[in-house]
């Protein structure tokens, strides 16, 4: 097992990574706890899969526990579901000093996040997180929410879990394009600040991807180590920290037009997203030529999605994707914010990116789908 310390002075929180640790979750969690008895949020195909060996281990340490079962998929982080959890809780009469765990991928480690938040105005949590993209981006760092009808992530808050449990047996169970999606916010981390990591990647991502544990331990703990010292530096996105959105105002905007469905992933709107980035940067003179191509090199040698084209299905138009973009939470005095790079592994925050460079981008993009 390997631990990363994120040193948020009294909100400062351990992130554990390793395989078996749905098996000692009692272990882990009992020194949190002043009663023994937790509350699981989950989603029906995680339960299905990991629900029984989390409640064993717990039961082992004496650890009583009720689970919510929600539905899966993107829908779920919304209104109607951060309800149904928040009442759950209270009907179950958890209180401020108790421990709430979120039990699945993103969708429900936000959802579970910003319930926790918000309830009697703040409980603890732990994240175990089942996902390869929540294990090593959303459930390290504290940003909770849901969706609005309007954009992705826009109703949320800050709330540090006190602990982070990444078994890396569970990613074991996801799909192929499930762990590849997950990878997309991976080979971001090497985008915006660790060339070398993004080289490190280039060689042994196949094999990651085929199933190696030890490399995908290591994959987790460079990704999550990297998040952690940015969200030290920057808890709540005034500077740096924005430099984790790199792929995410153009990903962001393709999760919208794509109905935040399965036609297109988070993940895979992250690493398609990173690739306009790098052709943004490179059409600004900003990055090497080469720069867009290697990345997308990277992404086709792991079989992911790269360009627009490779999105099924109907997109909207340059403007209708710049419309969308502009609902993008760094939006600031009506003026959009870009992750840009100077090299890969050099990211850095454009606040005066000319339109028509962007512009010229997109129309490249979509001209390609025909």
């Amino acid at each position: 097992m390997t631990t990363v310390h994120v040193p948020l002075g009294d909100r400062a929180y351990d992130v554990r990574i390793g395989p078996g640790l749905l098996s000692r979750a009692g272990v882990e969690i009992a020194p949190l706890l002043n009663r023994p008895r937790v509350w699981i949020v989950t989603e029906q195909t995680v339960a299905g899969l990991h629900l029984a060996t989390l409640q064993d281990g717990l039961s082992a340490e004496g650890i009583d526990s009720e689970a919510l079962i929600l539905p899966p998929g993107e829908g779920t982080k919304s209104w109607p579901y951060l309800t149904q959890t928040v009442e759950w809780l209270l009907d179950e009469r958890v209180e401020r000093n108790d421990v709430v765990i979120a039990f699945g991928g993103g969708v429900i480690g936000d959802l579970v996040g910003f319930a926790a938040a918000i309830l009697r105005r703040g409980v603890r949590f732990v994240q175990l997180p089942t996902s390869l993209l929540a294990q090593v981006d959303s459930s390290v760092g504290g940003k909770t929410g849901i969706n609005a009808p309007q954009g992705k992530n826009l109703i949320g808050a800050f709330h540090q879990p006190s602990l982070v449990l990444a078994d890396i047996e569970a990613l074991g169970t996801l799909s192929p394009r499930d762990f590849l999606a997950g990878y997309g916010e991976v080979v971001k981390y090497g985008g915006l600040g660790d060339g070398a990591f993004f080289e490190w990647l280039e060689v042994n991502g196949p094999a990651l991807a085929a199933g190696d544990m030890e490399l995908r331990e290591e994959a987790v703990r460079r990704s999550v180590q990297m998040k952690a010292d940015i969200v030290v530096r920057d808890e709540t996105e005034q500077g740096d920290r924005a430099l984790l959105n790199l792929g995410h105002t153009f990903g962001h905007a393709l999760e919208a037009a794509t109905g935040y469905s399965d036609r297109l992933l988070h993940g895979e709107g992250v690493a398609i997203g990173c690739v306009l980035a790098f052709e943004t940067s490179a059409r600004l003179g900003l990055i090497s030529q080469e720069s867009p191509s290697r990345f997308r090199q990277h992404l086709a040698a792991m079989d992911m999605k790269k360009d627009l084209s490779d999105i099924a299905g109907d997109l909207p138009d340059t403007d209708g994707l710049i419309t969308l973009m502009g609902q993008d939470k760094k939006v600031e005095q009506g003026k959009l914010r870009f992750i840009l790079a100077r090299a890969i592994g050099d990211a850095f925050v454009a606040d005066d990116v000319d339109m028509d460079v962007v512009r010229a981008v997109l129309d490249e993009a979509l001209a390609g789908r025909a």
